[in-house]
């Protein structure tokens, strides 16, 4: 059975995007020891689940890495990764989604996870989209949280936690600390 893991960076009191919203990120210690870390996240998974917003961020965004000059190593190995990972995307609104191995989900969200779930292969990972993995906590259907913790405080913004009705218990199974003071923690759901 696969996994549906939470992938999300955080501010050490709790946003995961700033008060001007999905795109004020700019706080996350983002260095080469999160940027392998993520790679070592992300070698784990098949299939990406995103929510309408961090689609089309991510849609307008990495496509073009490929073809620009300045893009980094890194960048440009993320853009390979991402453009043949399979990405499902959960929304009511969109009518379509044109990146490669795209494919939208607009109803029975909780019905599509549990039959992904049954599938062979590696896990499924939410990419950001935090309001999704709200509502995908809220139906406890997330099996392991791999939060990273950044130095900073930012006061306000939209919380990592959010609209949870019932306590879900949680083990630590590893926990890493980087070079810039952020953490990496790693927690998976008991059930």
């Amino acid at each position: 059975m696969r996994k549906l893991v939470l992938f999300l960076h955080a501010s050490l009191d709790g946003f995961v995007e700033g008060p001007s919203g999905e795109m004020d990120i700019g706080w996350i210690s983002y260095d080469a020891d999160l940027e392998k870390h993520a790679r070592e996240i992300l070698s784990t998974a098949e299939t990406v689940i995103w929510g309408r917003g961090t689609y089309q961020m991510m849609h307008s965004y990495w496509p073009s890495v490929p073809s620009n000059p300045s893009a980094s190593k890194h960048e440009l190995n993320h853009a390979e990764w991402i453009e043949k990972t399979a990405k499902i995307v959960f929304s009511t609104t969109l009518e379509k989604v044109e990146w490669n191995n795209s494919r939208l989900v607009k109803e029975d969200v909780e019905e599509e996870i549990k039959n992904l779930k049954q599938q062979p292969g590696k896990d499924m990972v939410i990419l950001g989209s935090p309001r999704l993995a709200h509502y995908l906590m809220q139906l406890d259907l997330v099996d392991e949280y791999k939060i990273t913790v950044s130095p900073v405080l930012i006061g306000s913004g939209l919380p990592l936690f959010q609209g949870l009705k019932e306590k879900i218990n949680l083990k630590l199974i590893e926990n890493k600390t980087f070079d810039s003071g952020a953490l990496g923690l790693v927690y998976q759901t008991v059930r």
